[in-house]
């Protein structure tokens, strides 16, 4: 069985890194929602997950080969210690509930970044509100 994956920041349609590009080509299934915090590191974001806040995000079915080329993308690292840390959600399309690979921020990476409070990264980069500036001490 192909993997399915949940997708909220650059790798969304209409977004820099689109999944759409990736061969061989996502299925796309449809747009969701997890509970998470979506925050703001420059040029993308990164979700912790849980908690009572709502990420806007897409599910597709992907090939092992696109999981691949994602890990690499997302700077995963067997230990834990990459960039992010790929995990499986639940998450509900519709009426059907689909077990989705996310990518994780690493939590030592959120550190004085800001939380985009709309949990919507296309939106919020459309508005040109992605902080493109290096954290606050």
């Amino acid at each position: 069985m192909m993997p399915h994956v949940f997708v909220y920041g650059t790798l969304r349609r209409g977004g820099r890194n689109d999944i759409a590009r990736y061969r061989p080509a996502p299925a796309w299934i449809g747009e969701a929602g997890i509970a998470g915090t979506l925050y703001d590191l420059g040029a993308y974001p990164g979700v912790v997950l849980g908690g009572t806040r709502r990420v806007r995000g897409e599910v597709y079915v992907i090939e092992p080969a696109v999981e691949a080329a994602l890990d690499v993308l997302e700077e995963v690292a067997a230990d834990g210690s990459g960039e992010y840390i790929k995990r499986q959600v639940r998450v509900e399309v519709g009426s059907h509930w689909f077990d989705c690979l996310v990518y994780e921020i690493h939590p030592a990476r959120i550190a004085g970044r800001r939380v985009i409070e709309s949990g919507d990264w296309i939106a919020h980069a459309a508005r040109g509100d992605a902080w493109f500036s290096q954290p606050k001490d």
